[in-house]
């Protein structure tokens, strides 16, 4: 429960689909399949993960710290007196357990950071099974952007958590661009404070199997949101990303744009999004949207939106879902105008995800981006066309 819920002594509140944070393991027992947060994800594809072993692996780390931010080690009993968020499923509550420490990337209360604090995460073999766990702690009224990169292969599951103070501005973005036999499992839980603002984006491109969550929850009123992503699956990829906004406090907003195509025979992706408007949330604003673009046959694309409701007294609350094939329409208007049929896949592709690149908000990434889903492209929708 959030400092809000706890002072008001709401009721607690759970969700079918996000079970209650804890630190005990005993509490999140080995998934079968058959639960509904479980459903979706091939079990057998995460190679021992989750049976929680201890590892000595680590990620090796590269980082761009501008003045004025820190990166420390703290111990487990400070991770949780700073305010981390416990885990609320089996990989979180063993990332938390075995990675013992945690780091904190710490930006003080009034800082403005012109550039963005930059961490590279890189895996030498899938061999290896790693635990991370990151705090994100940005003080109030302090201003950040932070860029998280994960490159190589590992078995990698990972708790991180992102403090935001009253009254700050942080955008934060998570890039898996993984090899091709990589696994990752990863829990991002944001704490949104009074009047701050919040852009976190999820980018999955690489990897065998990428199950990434992004939890977001409110310390005080006027809190705002934005929730983005981008996934791009190729032939045998699973990509699933999992969206929880807990509205915990009046007049909060949240919205959330998570775009995905898929390409190549088995290529699957899951988004399951939902939002949960508490009692005490009046006057709150959110907005849940997924599209989905299958470019080839062979592929699937599971997208689940949901609602939970608990007062009535909202500004407005909605939510989209689409998957569908190229839009024949577009194709023929670019065809009948001299565009050759690869071309006119091509752009097709790029407006479709064109807006939402934009919205990122980091001119760096963004070219990276757009540079990325080109190569994707290339990899079998272009491949021997005229």
């Amino acid at each position: 429960m959030t400092a809000v819920a706890d002072a008001l002594e709401l009721p607690r509140v759970e969700s079918h689909l996000n079970p209650p944070p804890s630190y005990d393991l005993g509490a999140h027992p080995v998934p079968t399949g058959r639960e509904e947060v479980w459903r979706f994800t091939p079990l057998k594809r995460l190679r021992g993960i989750l049976d929680g072993e201890s590892s000595d692996a680590h990620l090796t780390w590269e980082t761009s710290l501008p003045e004025g931010v820190t990166l420390t080690e703290v111990s487990d009993e400070q991770a949780r007196e700073l305010g981390e968020l416990a885990p609320n499923d089996r990989p979180s509550a063993l990332a938390a357990a075995n990675a013992g420490s945690a780091l904190l990337l710490d930006v003080p209360a009034g800082t403005e950071v012109s550039e963005p604090v930059v961490l590279r995460l890189h895996g030498e073999s899938v061999d290896d099974l790693v635990w991370g766990r990151l705090i994100v702690r940005v003080g109030n009224h302090a201003q950040a952007t932070v860029v998280i990169t994960h490159t190589g292969s590992a078995r990698y599951a990972a708790i991180t958590s992102v403090l935001v103070g009253d009254g700050a501005a942080v955008n934060v973005l998570s890039l898996q661009d993984w090899d091709d036999d990589a696994v990752h499992l990863g829990r991002d839980a944001i704490r949104v404070g009074r009047d701050a603002t919040v852009k976190h984006t999820s980018v999955s491109f690489g990897g065998d199997l990428v199950r990434m969550h992004a939890n977001v929850e409110y310390a005080g009123p006027g809190g705002d949101a934005e929730l983005l992503g981008l996934y791009f699956a190729d032939e045998g990829q699973h990509l699933e990303h999992r969206l929880f906004a807990d509205h915990t406090a009046p007049k909060t907003r949240s919205h959330v744009l998570y775009k995905g195509a898929l390409q190549g025979q088995g290529a699957h992706t899951v988004w399951i999004g939902n939002v949960l408007i508490r009692k005490i949330a009046e006057g709150i604003e959110t907005y849940e949207e997924n599209r989905n673009l299958v470019l080839s046959d062979g592929c699937q694309a599971d997208s689940v939106p949901n609602l939970e409701i608990e007062t009535g007294d909202i500004e407005g609350a909605g939510h989209a879902s689409a998957t569908a094939r190229f839009d024949d329409e577009q194709l023929f208007y670019l065809r009948s105008r001299g565009v050759s049929e690869k071309e006119a896949h091509r752009l097709v592709v790029h407006g479709f995800f064109n807006d939402l690149i934009r919205k990122v908000g980091i001119p760096m990434v963004e070219e990276q981006l757009l540079a990325t889903v080109e190569a994707e492209l290339a990899k079998n929708l272009l491949e021997g066309e005229d």
